[in-house]
């Protein structure tokens, strides 16, 4: 538990992640990554005691979330019986793109700035019958590594606080979702997690980043609208619930 594999997952990598590039194209340099965006890419160091720091949260605190998060993407979202290209932004150990293999027949792509990340995530996807679903590549949210028009979904949970333009890397998303492309970004929990789970998600985080969710609310309606978004939804699950549980908030949106 909570150990990063290495040589073997890492050669695994490097192979799906080369026939991804040969069969789909979905990862490879893009035109758009800036000497300014790399270097904001490294002065971020990520590590491998961040990497280990949230996969032990992702197998003991937060392993309640992933599944019924992604059972309502599939739902809400119409992924259940679609052929197409995921991202997950800021996926992380990739335990909710595990959970969307289960239930979808897409390719999903772990696309997080920290690759230390990687051999643990690929192993879990061997170990869970899904290796040959998933990818991961190296990616910052303000300049991703994809063409335009290229994914069907781009999701992301609990990341986007960490943006340090969140204007561009929304402006991101959109352009490199397809046409029709639906994109779901937020923090917290799904509407179809019981509160108990919830609670005691919630009670366990510690030290964890606290945030103002009414202002969170505000600052994703406002990047909506400077990027001339129609058609959004700010969502906030069981809002006003009996245990004055947050379930946090998320926006959707699809490229026209």
């Amino acid at each position: 538990m909570g150990k990063i594999p290495q040589r073997a997952a890492v050669g695994r990598f490097h192979m799906v992640l080369a026939a991804s590039i040969l069969l789909g194209g979905c990862v490879g340099p893009s035109p758009r990554t800036s000497s300014e965006a790399q270097a904001e890419v490294a002065q971020q160091r990520p590590t491998r005691e961040d990497a280990l720091r949230m996969i032990q949260a992702s197998e003991r605190r937060l392993a309640p979330v992933y599944g019924p998060l992604a059972q309502q993407l599939v739902e809400d979202l119409g992924l259940g019986a679609k052929i197409g290209i995921g991202i997950d932004l800021g996926s992380g150990p990739g335990t909710l793109i595990i959970e969307l293999c289960k239930r979808t027949k897409m390719h999903w792509i772990n696309a997080d700035i920290n690759p230390y990340f990687f051999p643990y995530f690929l192993q879990q996807a061997e170990e869970h019958g899904c290796g040959g679903q998933v990818s991961a590549v190296r990616a910052d949210a303000q300049a991703l590594p994809f063409r335009d028009d290229n994914a069907d979904v781009i999701v992301s949970r609990g990341s986007f606080w960490l943006w340090r333009d969140k204007v561009k890397a929304f402006r991101e998303i959109r352009r490199v979702l397809k046409p029709g492309g639906v994109a779901y970004i937020g923090r917290g929990f799904s509407e179809n997690l019981p509160l108990e789970a919830a609670k005691t998600v919630r009670g366990d985080r510690g030290e964890g980043p606290e945030y103002d969710i009414v202002a969170t609310t505000h600052e994703l309606d406002a990047i909506m609208k400077a990027l001339k978004i129609k058609g959004y939804r700010i969502i906030r699950p069981r809002l006003g619930n009996e245990a004055g549980v947050d379930y946090g908030v998320w926006v959707e949106f699809r490229k026209k």
